[in-house]
């Protein structure tokens, strides 16, 4: 992809004066391109127009979200038939239908994947441990191990970077209004997939929850943009969804069905998508988003069906997570809300912490992966040694425990999973710290939060458990590795829930399964600040719906603690990573500027009908996305704004060579030759690019009319509108560009244009270092 068209620098440019470029237009032939002195020498915007996705520096873009209503446009529509019209709704619910499906299909193939794979390395080590074999053992679980990790590593490393981490970031960064070339790309997507199962299966202390939320999406961008012409899936049906207004309802569609599909929770999903990753919503979004989440849930339930007949392999209970505490009595009394509150409190403290501690380690893992592709394979390899170390070496501080009498599972365990692991006792013995390290993720939960089993884990396995996995979280998120939060944080909350259930059970009417849940909740709402979409998460995995009110009090009192220190834990990332991302709300100090004082220059600005050779200049000089189109005398009594011009469409109708010797208006010329598809958005990588155009010198000379292909329909403002009003308008209707226009009719007809990095506060700041950024509040 051209750098350039990926370089969203479309503010920055030369402010030509309309009335100086008329008189100056007969001599251009002669002396070229007519430099003039800009009107804003002083702000130029030096924002960032990198950021980190996945594991790598990438240059990044802001999307169309607007309706480009020009002439072809207009014409376009007009000309539409109800046939098309009605194909075109029906192909909005087949896509639904589709990103459902796949979605579903995927999240159940990591499941099985990471079932069996995990299964049969656990199978193994479990043989040899009950042989004495403890050597042979360590090295056979922490072999496989490296093994695994390797594998992820290599994919992330070598084919798609941005698979990296759990993805929520940048899809909720895309959603907001910022691409980044491989962010949904097909090799993301395949990376994605098979990178999460083998970092899962390799024992790592992360989840394959979030990179299912990137997965649904990628599906869903995969699915609107027509398919992948470079992987030879394409078809011309998909031609109505390529416009970034509709691929972001599709991706919106594809991160609520990740979701649904990680946790078997569709009103969950639904939730999350609302709460947390879209940025604009609306009621005809919210049906389509649920119907995709309902096909996800009925394509799981289909094969959790299949499954249960044994036609999977080592697929067990676990895999689909669904932490089943129904049959614990929720009866509690005034200690067990006291206890809540507690909970509550600590969630809250300990997720701050998180936050904090997570955001360090991404600083000091980003310097360590800018070192190259095999840095990153080492340091995987590192956390890989040391994640295999903890969970084979920690068990052996805890001592063996009597097998409880009343047990009607076979204790010890055998086989790959259980609550009672032997590890290195005798018979009738079992390691309850075994029972938690040598289990997947998944199944140590459903350890955690069984109930009716108050003596099974002792206080110190506990203690020792939430340390190890704590720090573990944190310094595994990071690295270049597809890898969730959820689980980890999740794992645990339980873990010092149960410990203060396990400490209050004498005066406690709450089973300590549930406290495991409550405590889950608590690090949940610390961590990621959100509350009715965790919410409905949690009590759709456990199958409790008289929890809902300690779940939803424990939630509420976590993010308020959690918010009095820091922000959470995915926006912080999205802010370390750099994108460019629009807050719902504007900054204080917005109130004391208005548009006009951020606006930077130079600005280029063309005529409508303009020569072919300044076109080329200022493609090839500037990174400009869009251009102001001026009409001057003899097309207007007064130099008047006729609306702007995207650069995509200057290349595609430069590459059709609509010339004309004279500078004169063409009627009909352009929508003979060309019709709107021709300048609809292609998916990454298909546009026409500056270097496929093949103009010769004497083309140069030659003009072209803009009008046709102008939007003459921007919004705009007028340079005295507060910047926190313009930031807000900017924000709530998706918009890339926001066209400023003059208080008085005495100066050019435009003065600047604002994009998103014009109100980010490094810029604002830049420009009034003496207003202080109060980030965060209201």
């Amino acid at each position: 992809m051209d750098r350039g068209d990926l370089n969203d620098i479309e503010n920055e440019g030369l402010l030509l004066d309309g009335r100086d470029l008329e008189r100056n237009r007969s001599d251009m032939s002669e002396k070229g391109t007519v430099i003039r002195e800009p009107l804003l020498k002083r702000r130029i915007n030096t924002t960032s127009q990198l950021a980190i996705v996945g594991a790598n520096v990438c240059p990044i873009e802001s999307l169309d979200y607007e309706i480009v209503e020009n002439d072809l446009f207009k014409q376009d529509w007009r000309s539409r038939k109800k046939v098309q019209i009605f194909q075109y709704i029906v192909l909005k619910w087949t896509f639904a239908l589709l990103i459902g499906l796949a979605t579903g299909v995927v999240g159940f193939f990591n499941n099985i994947a990471v079932e069996n794979i995990a299964g049969f390395k656990l199978l193994l080590t479990s043989n040899l441990l009950l042989d004495k074999k403890y050597v042979r053992a360590f090295l056979t679980f922490a072999g496989c191990n490296v093994v695994l990790a390797t594998l992820a590593a290599a994919l992330c490393a070598f084919i798609a970077p941005a698979a990296a981490g759990s993805g929520i970031p940048e899809v909720k960064a895309y959603l907001n209004g910022v691409d980044a070339y491989s962010i949904l790309a097909p090799s993301t997507l395949f990376v994605k997939i098979f990178g999460s199962i083998f970092g899962v299966s390799a024992g790592f202390v992360l989840g394959k929850e979030g990179p299912m939320v990137h997965t649904g999406a990628c599906i869903a961008s995969l699915l609107g943009q027509g398919g992948s012409r470079k992987y030879h899936l394409t078809w011309r049906g998909f031609r109505y969804f390529k416009n970034d207004r509709d691929r972001r309802d599709l991706i919106t569609c594809g991160a609520a069905a990740g979701v649904a599909a990680a946790f078997r929770a569709p009103v969950g999903g639904v939730l999350f998508a609302l709460e947390e990753a879209a940025s604009w919503w609306r009621s005809a979004l919210l049906w389509r988003t649920f119907f995709t989440t309902a096909v996800v849930a009925v394509v799981l339930r289909g094969f959790i069906d299949f499954c249960r007949s044994g036609n999977c392999g080592l697929f067990g209970k676990g895999g689909l997570i669904m932490f089943d505490v129904s049959s614990a009595k929720a009866t509690y009394n005034t200690v067990d809300l006291l206890a809540v509150i507690i909970l509550g409190i600590f969630g809250g403290i300990f997720g701050s912490l998180y936050n904090y501690l997570v955001d360090k380690v991404l600083r000091t893992y980003s310097i360590i992966n800018e070192k190259g592709t095999v840095f990153k394979v080492i340091l995987v390899i590192a956390i890989s040694l040391l994640t295999s170390c903890c969970s084979f070496g920690l068990p052996w501080l805890a001592k063996c425990t009597p097998c409880p009498d009343d047990l009607q599972e076979v204790c010890p365990t055998i086989g790959r999973s259980g609550n009672f692991k032997s590890f290195q006792c005798l018979e009738g013995h079992y390691n309850d710290l075994a029972s938690l390290f040598l289990n997947t993720n998944d199944d140590a939960i459903r350890n955690l939060f069984s109930s009716g089993t108050e003596n099974e884990f002792k206080i110190s396995t506990l203690l020792i458990f939430f340390a190890a996995v704590y720090c573990l979280g944190i310094i595994t998120y990071g690295i270049a590795v597809p890898s969730g939060l959820f689980i980890p944080v999740i794992l645990a909350g339980a873990t010092y829930g149960r410990l203060i259930g396990t400490l209050l059970g004498s005066i406690s009417d709450l089973d300590v399964g549930l406290f495991a849940l409550l405590g889950s909740a608590s690090f949940l709402g610390g961590t990621m600040r959100m509350t009715v979409s965790l919410c409905v998460i949690l009590l759709e995995l456990t199958n409790d719906l008289l929890m809902l009110p300690f779940v939803m009090v424990v939630l509420l009192i976590s993010k308020t603690v959690a918010d009095c220190f820091n922000r959470g834990v995915y926006d912080q990332i999205v802010k370390m990573k750099g994108f460019p991302f629009m807050e719902a709300h504007s900054e204080p100090y917005m109130r004391h500027l208005v548009a006009g004082d951020v606006v930077s220059g130079p600005l280029i600005s063309f005529a409508g009908v303009e020569k072919v050779g300044n076109i080329m200049h200022a493609l090839k000089m500037t990174g400009h996305n869009g251009f102001p189109v001026i009409d001057e005398p003899p097309f207007s009594d007064a130099p008047e704004l006729v609306g702007l011009v995207l650069r995509s469409h200057l290349l595609v109708l430069l590459k059709g060579k609509m010339f004309s010797r004279e500078r004169v208006l063409i009627e009909n010329g352009i929508s003979r030759k060309f019709d709107a598809f021709d300048f609809a958005k292609g998916g990454a990588g298909k546009g026409v690019k500056l270097e496929d155009l093949d103009l010769q010198e004497e083309d140069m000379e030659l003009y072209v009319d803009l009008h046709p292909i102008t939007n003459t329909s921007p919004y705009t403002v007028v340079e005295t509108m507060s910047l926190a009003k313009a930031a807000l308008l900017f924000r709530q209707l998706g918009l890339r560009h926001m066209c400023v226009v003059p208080k008085t009719t005495d100066r050019p007809p435009i003065v600047g244009i604002l994009t998103r990095h014009d109100f980010m506060p490094e810029h604002v700041l830049g420009l009034y270092p003496h207003f202080k950024s109060t980030r965060g509040r209201k």
